[in-house]
Order: C-alpha cells, then sequence, then structure tokens
C-alpha cells in the first residue's frame, strides 16, 4: 500500500473536502491521515476512517435551483497514525510514499509551543515543529523535496508555513544544505470553502454542495487533483478576503451576538439567521463589512459575495451548530474581524466600525 497522500488532521471538514475529492477526482490519491493532537477521544475516528468500505458524507442543499441530497462514499483514506503513538512509521511514511503533505490543524496549529525548540520530536511540539524533524528525516534519507499544502484559514498559510518552518530550523542549527532543501519544498498558498455542518457517527459528515479549494499557482506546481471544486488560480487575494471577511467573519459575528445573549448550546446558524441575532449580523454586514469592501474596490463583488453567503447561511438542510463556530473564537475575532478591520483603515484610518471594534474589544476585556 502507497499513500502518496499524507494528511494532518481527522475533521470532518476534511473528510467533506480534500478526502472526498481525492476519492472522486482523477486521478483517484491514497491518503495517510495522521491526527497531530494525540486526543484520544478522537481514537475511534481515527479507527474508521480507513474502513475498507469507507465512511459517508452527506451532501444536501440547493444547487442549480434543483434540491440535491445525496450520500456519497469516500475511500481514499488508506491508513490512519498518529503522531502520539506512530511516530517512527509516521516517519517512514513520508520518507518513503509521501509526495504530498496537507494540514488543516485549526486557526491556533502554527502558533509556536515551548517544546519547540528541543532536539528530538515530541508530543508537545506544534505542527509546524513536528513537520520540521519529519521534513529532515526525508531530507537525511536523500529524498525529493516534497509540496505541502497548508489548508488552514490563515492568509498566505504556505507562506507562513514555510516561514515558521525556515525559523525552527534555524534554531535546530540546521545547516545550509538542508534550509536549501526545505526551501526547494513547494510550499503552497490556498484556500478551502465548505461549509459542513454535523458528523456522522463514528465518522463521516454532512455538508452543503458549495465547495471550493482555491491553490494559488507557482512555478512547478501542478493541481493535487482534477476535480471540479479545485481550481488553480493567479492570486488569492480576492477570493481569500471575500471568504474570510464575509463567510467566515459573518460565522464570528453571529457566535458573538449568540454568546451575548442566552447561548443554547443547540442553537444552528439558519434559526439564528431568522430571529434577532441574524438581524444583527445582516446589519453588521450592510452598515461595516459592505463599506469596507467598497473602500478596497470589492464593492461589487462584496455584495455578490454576501448574497451568495446568507443563502448558504440559510440552507434548511444543514443543522449547523452556532457552538462548533464559536470554538476558538478569540483567534477567530483577531483573524477575522480584527485583520478585517486593519485592512480597511489601512485606506482610511478613520472608517467607523462601531459594532466590529466593540466585538474584538470585548473579547479583549
Amino acid at each position: 500500500m502507497i499513500t502518496p497522500i499524507v494528511q494532518f488532521g481527522t475533521s470532518r471538514f476534511l473528510q467533506a473536502h480534500a478526502d472526498l475529492f481525492f476519492c472522486e477526482g482523477r486521478p483517484a490519491r491514497a491518503i495517510t491521515v495522521v491526527q497531530s493532537s494525540g486526543d484520544s477521544a478522537r481514537a475511534a475516528r481515527l479507527g474508521a476512517l480507513a474502513a475498507p468500505e469507507g465512511f459517508p458524507v452527506r451532501v444536501r442543499g440547493m444547487m442549480d435551483g434543483a434540491v440535491l441530497d445525496e450520500e456519497r462514499r469516500v475511500t481514499s483514506v488508506k491508513r490512519t497514525l498518529s503522531t502520539a503513538l506512530d511516530w517512527a512509521e509516521l516517519s517512514r511514511v513520508i520518507t518513503e510514499e509521501a509526495e504530498i503533505i496537507l494540514s488543516n490543524t485549526s486557526d491556533s496549529g502554527f502558533d509556536a509551543q515551548p517544546a519547540d525548540t528541543e532536539a528530538r520530536p515530541s508530543q508537545a511540539m506544534s505542527y509546524p515543529a513536528k513537520l520540521f524533524h519529519l521534513l529532515s528525516a526525508r531530507f537525511a534519507a536523500g529524498k525529493a523535496p516534497l509540496t505541502i499544502y497548508p489548508m488552514e484559514l490563515i492568509p498566505e498559510n504556505g507562506t507562513i508555513l514555510r516561514a515558521r518552518v525556515l525559523e525552527i530550523a534555524a534554531q535546530q542549527g540546521a545547516d545550509a544544505t538542508l534550509i536549501d532543501w526545505l526551501s526547494a519544498c513547494l510550499w503552497v498558498n490556498s484556500l478551502v470553502d465548505r461549509i459542513v455542518s454535523e458528523p456522522i457517527d463514528p465518522v463521516g459528515a454532512v455538508a452543503e454542495p458549495y465547495a471550493l479549494w482555491a491553490i494559488e499557482a507557482q512555478e512547478g506546481l501542478v493541481a493535487p487533483v482534477d476535480h471540479p471544486s479545485v481550481q488553480m488560480v493567479p492570486d488569492l487575494e480576492q477570493i481569500e478576503r471575500l471568504k474570510l471577511h464575509i463567510l467566515n467573519l459573518g460565522h464570528t459575528a453571529m457566535a458573538a451576538f449568540w454568546m451575548a445573549g442566552d447561548a443554547d448550546p443547540d442553537a444552528i446558524v439558519r434559526e439564528l439567521l431568522a430571529g434577532e441575532v441574524g438581524g444583527k449580523v445582516k446589519a453588521v454586514m450592510e452598515t461595516e463589512v459592505l463599506p469596507g469592501f467598497a473602500l478596497r474596490g470589492l464593492g461589487d463583488e462584496a455584495r455578490a459575495y454576501m448574497s451568495v453567503t446568507l443563502e448558504r447561511f440559510a440552507n434548511p438542510f444543514l443543522d449547523h451548530r452556532i457552538a462548533d463556530i464559536a470554538q476558538n473564537h478569540a483567534q477567530k475575532l483577531e483573524r477575522r474581524i480584527g485583520a478585517f478591520l486593519a485592512w480597511v483603515r489601512e485606506v482610511d484610518p478613520a472608517f467607523a466600525a462601531p459594532t466590529l471594534d466593540a466585538l474584538c474589544a470585548r473579547e479583549d476585556a
């Protein structure tokens, strides 16, 4: 069994996104999925991911004006490993089999950890530090550089991950030949988008029809799979800003308004959208978000994208729990709302956004 794709992350998002694409697309690609968190509560999920019969992804919603409600089977995952339990085998797979490394390790997955400067790999390290040690082992075996696709929702995620790994390499005293080899890997900026609303036990997910994996082109890079949802683009800036500062900002603002109210743990997005919380979200979009995009010359594009986004939020088939969106709320406020305000205020330092400013200030208080 050879798995040219090594994926760090076991989330239901990845199950309904990259794992499904590698199953449906051409060529079909086999995946080793790696749990990097060491969370024992997810052991059942890890075991079920590689079941020979695959796992279900239920796609539900409106597509081209018609109802789509179908189940697809994902059979691309062939092996599962844990950084906490299977380091030697993981190192072997990356050294001998891997062509592509994917990751989606949460919004805080790149954050430095005290253990990152240790000479030997440990579970307490951040994902970039673990990746450095795994790539170093591949280099030591004389193997070719890899293509690395971070899928974390961070602008210029490939550039940032490359910089973090090279910083760790310097801290570890890596020699020039290893630094050059790491630099020769293709560190790819990409953006992913799909609302994946709920899990299927023990593994699988319910997702909307809309899906996107936008990949920024660079010399020597080819698409990882031929699939309708995978797009190679010359630049991610516009797609990234629309997605991050409308869809994701809208989700985070909704979570903030929800937490300030009764915070019903079972509340779902479409119901909130139809009520008082949704009214606040629509108001802040209209009075603060769209004017900010207009200042950046993207007013028409933002209004069209917001219309599609609100339709996606209202999907009657998806029970998208706001409590799930509210996880890692502080980091999401910074990257989705704080970054939007900083971006707009590069053009107009006096840009007024009292509601968005208040949401950020409430978290800082």
